[in-house]
């Protein structure tokens, strides 16, 4: 062959590996990219226990990867959505209601779990909300997936989740092989989090509980399993039985304060009191002070469990969600000091007034939920366009009184 045509003979093999890389994942170049990788990570899984026949079951019409999911890696809203919006779309009257009737309906298997474990009810149902809407995202084939397929995808074409996705992926076929779900069931979110509490293989493994007796761990269709799994992950990472996450307080106005932890009752001398006067019934607690909205917003001084929370998730607006929900359903009330939204907050049943309103001017088409999620906020600003407002998204009473006059 002559240089140049050695040349252009690498010019072509670029650029079939740049074509696979950016065709969408079922045509045939990403197929077999794909499907090499898929044959090669046989050895892998074989040095850590996994058998041929649990490995081919586990790929058994796995030919090609998700797009939908790797379009999910590249954008995850939650990390930069304001923190009113977070907490607006998780604890609101909608999911306190739930959690409620959720209360009554599994009281005796709660009573059990709380018993066993020592984590108080309403953590777990709040948990519960948090994770899959109580259940209610497991029913939704849109969001469901192949936990093998999801995770074989990010282990071959994201290199930022590579190493967790191939860990992940180990620990989905030693859940296999155990028998506890057969491949069918074996279904999760975009990152492989699975069930009504949403557990990542490796955490299932640890923690799995067959509260139930039935001789599965079955995350997937057991409430009882995945809430006890979830109570089992809180105690082992040290949850105090009978304490509260943390207290909304108030705070001294013009003083800074010091950062790490100390004592309530220290925090206490320095001015920093809970929101609805009480005393803190444990002043000897550590706790540290908790300011996500700015010195106009709600702040909080968290103790041990706030921290338990986090080994759940690591992210404060997480934890701090997951105690307020809590709270709220075990009617303790809700926040003294509101977030610091720019807007007046519609109620729950308002914000499902606006999607149907907006649904019926022909801007939305999702699910009337309450939640405000991108697909909504994008028909606000299609509507405050046409009204000639701010395009700011925000759903605020403002707009739908604009509606409901129209």
């Amino acid at each position: 062959m002559t240089a140049y045509g050695s040349r252009l003979s690498s010019l072509i093999r670029a650029a079939g590996l740049a074509l696979a890389l950016v065709l969408p994942a079922g045509t045939a170049l990403a197929d077999a990219g794909f499907q090499r990788w898929v044959a090669d990570f046989r050895a892998t899984a074989a040095q850590s226990g996994i058998s041929r026949a649990t490995y081919d079951r586990a790929f058994r019409g796995v030919t090609a990867p998700d797009p939908e999911v790797l379009e999910k890696a590249r954008y995850q809203p939650e990390f930069t959505a304001p923190v009113w919006d977070y907490f607006d779309n998780r604890v609101n009257e909608g999911t306190i209601r739930t959690g409620r009737e959720m209360a009554r309906q599994w009281k005796p298997w709660l009573d059990r779990i709380e018993s066993t474990y020592g984590v108080d009810r309403h953590i777990l149902l709040a948990i519960w909300s948090m994770e899959s809407s109580y259940g209610e995202v497991l029913k939704n084939d849109k969001v469901m997936r192949s936990v093998v397929r999801s995770l074989a995808t990010l282990a071959y074409a994201d290199k930022r989740r590579q190493k967790f996705a191939r860990q992940q992926l180990i620990a989905a076929m030693k859940i296999l092989q155990s028998g506890d779900i057969d491949e069918s069931h074996l279904k999760g979110s975009w990152a492989g989090a699975m069930g009504h509490t949403q557990f990542i293989p490796t955490s299932y493994l640890a923690y799995a509980v067959d509260a139930d007796g039935n001789g599965r761990r079955d995350i997937w269709n057991s409430v009882p399993d995945a809430l006890a799994t979830a109570a089992n992950l809180l105690r082992k990472n040290g949850w105090q039985n009978g304490k509260t996450w943390g207290y909304e307080v108030s705070l001294p106005a013009g003083r800074k304060f010091p950062s790490g932890s100390m004592s309530l009752s220290k925090w206490d001398g320095i001015g920093v009191r809970r929101a609805r006067g009480k005393p803190f019934p444990s002043p000897g607690d550590s706790a540290e002070l908790k300011v996500l909205d700015g010195r106009e917003g709600p702040a909080f001084l968290m103790i041990k469990n706030f921290r338990v929370l986090k080994a759940y998730n690591n992210s404060d607006r997480y934890a701090l969600a997951v105690g307020l929900l809590a709270d709220e359903i075990a009617g303790y009330g809700g926040l003294v000091q509101d977030w610091n939204r720019p807007f007046t907050r519609l109620s729950f049943a308002e914000t499902q007034e606006l999607q149907k309103r907006l649904s019926a001017h022909g801007y939305y088409d999702g699910e009337i939920d309450g939640k405000i999620g991108t697909g909504s906020r994008a028909a606000i600003k299609a509507l405050q366009q046409r009204l000639g407002l701010s395009q700011d998204g925000h759903p605020s009473r403002e707009l739908l009184l604009k509606l409901r006059g129209q």
